[in-house]
């Protein structure tokens, strides 16, 4: 079967689909094929703008092999730059720092402003003379790739050929409209990380449903059962699922958390999670919210970012402390208790009879919509 028939079953309806094949779990170059179809060719989330809080911060990112630099410049905007002087593509910025003045090669001292103009070129046109006449530096800034911040999420667009991300993920942003306030990231402790020996796409497919509850999550099923759970699916955009019974987490003084401002009565006791393709997940609830960049490292290998959010910040509501890092501890155990599963997964895939697995037509509707869209990726990249 050639690659292009395989496909054909992953991108049938989901009564009769395939999941993608074991390839694409497993295979290099299929990895390398998504880097470029799926992951530079849409909006990928590479971080956090709570990772650059203050005018001059800098933090390098590897994307995929591709170096990148997050920088908040001095309007407050947060930009995304090839971290590569124009010079001699040395790398610019090797950890995260506070940029006093300006972007500076440690190579020949090419300056760049945080918002990537080149602005100086010493000793360019020989001993002393910082100009010449053939090196125009209006011409020579930093090369920008296109980016978003969307709920705190570092999103970029490296191919710049995506739709604006208001367009792509619109219909996203318009059904959790109620969210869209100030969060505030929950410190340190509200901020962890997983290094996970999966495929990154095997967390975006455990991260949608909620049918493997009963038997991963035990404490969470205890009171948030299955059939407390609802399927989300937007062909083409994002999945997940959400609950009708959502509990507030208490402190021994029976105090909650802030709640964010103006929700309606759904968010009362309901709360959703949603993967936004191809690799970030979030969650919202009354209360508070978090999200996941996924950060594919190879085909076997992913590194799992994870931020809590909340209404107020940590400076006004010091009295929520414990509760925080209460509920921080709550959320890492149950993305812990997803980890055997997601690694169980990709061993499963070098089982070379496996099909790609069949789908319960019931509840694995935001998986199989997943898949259905990566393949999408996949096929309009080869019709290129």
């Amino acid at each position: 079967m050639n690659k292009h028939s395989a496909l054909s079953s992953v991108l049938a309806d989901v009564t009769v689909a395939n999941g993608l094949p074991n390839e694409h779990y497993v295979d290099p170059a299929i990895f390398a094929e998504e880097k470029r179809s799926v992951l530079f060719a849409n909006w990928s989330g590479i971080g956090f703008g709570k990772d650059v809080p203050e005018e001059g911060d800098a933090k390098p990112v590897d994307f995929l092999g591709m170096p990148l630099l997050i920088v908040r410049d001095r309007d407050g905007e947060v930009g995304v730059f090839q971290n590569t002087c124009r010079h001699r593509g040395m790398i610019l910025v090797d950890t995260p720092r506070k940029i006093g003045g300006a972007i500076r090669c440690p190579y020949h001292s090419w300056c760049y402003s945080l918002k990537g103009e080149l602005r100086a070129t010493p000793h360019v046109g020989g001993p002393g003379q910082n100009k010449h006449e053939d090196v125009n530096r209006d011409e020579l800034g930093l090369i920008r790739v296109r980016s978003f911040v969307w709920r705190d999420v570092i999103f970029v667009n490296v191919d710049g050929n995506a739709p604006a991300f208001e367009q792509v993920h619109g219909a996203l942003m318009e059904r959790w409209g109620d969210f869209d306030k100030p969060i505030f990231h929950g410190g340190e402790t509200s901020s962890f990380k997983l290094e996970v020996k999966t495929n990154w796409k095997l967390a975006v497919e455990n991260y949608c449903e909620s049918y493997h509850l009963p038997w991963v999550h035990p404490g969470l099923n205890s009171y948030s059962r299955l059939e407390d759970h609802y399927n989300i699916e937007v062909r083409g955009q994002y999945s997940g699922q959400g609950t009708l019974v959502y509990r507030q987490l208490t402190d021994q003084d029976g105090a909650t958390f802030p709640d964010f401002e103006g929700l309606s009565d759904k968010w009362d006791e309901g709360a959703e999670y949603v993967a936004l393709y191809p690799n970030v997940l979030f969650g919202v609830q009354r209360d508070h919210s978090f999200a996941i960049v996924l950060e594919p490292v190879d085909q076997g290998n992913t590194v799992e970012h994870i931020e809590l959010y909340y209404a107020k910040s940590i400076e006004d509501t010091p009295e929520y402390d414990g509760l925080r890092a209460s509920n921080a501890q709550l959320w890492k155990t149950v993305f812990e208790e997803d980890v055997f599963v997601v690694e169980g997964m990709q061993k499963g895939r070098h089982g070379m009879l496996f099909d790609g697995g069949r789908f319960s037509p019931a509840m694995d509707g935001p998986t199989h919509n997943f898949h259905h869209w990566v393949a999408t990726q996949i096929e309009n990249g080869r019709a290129e």
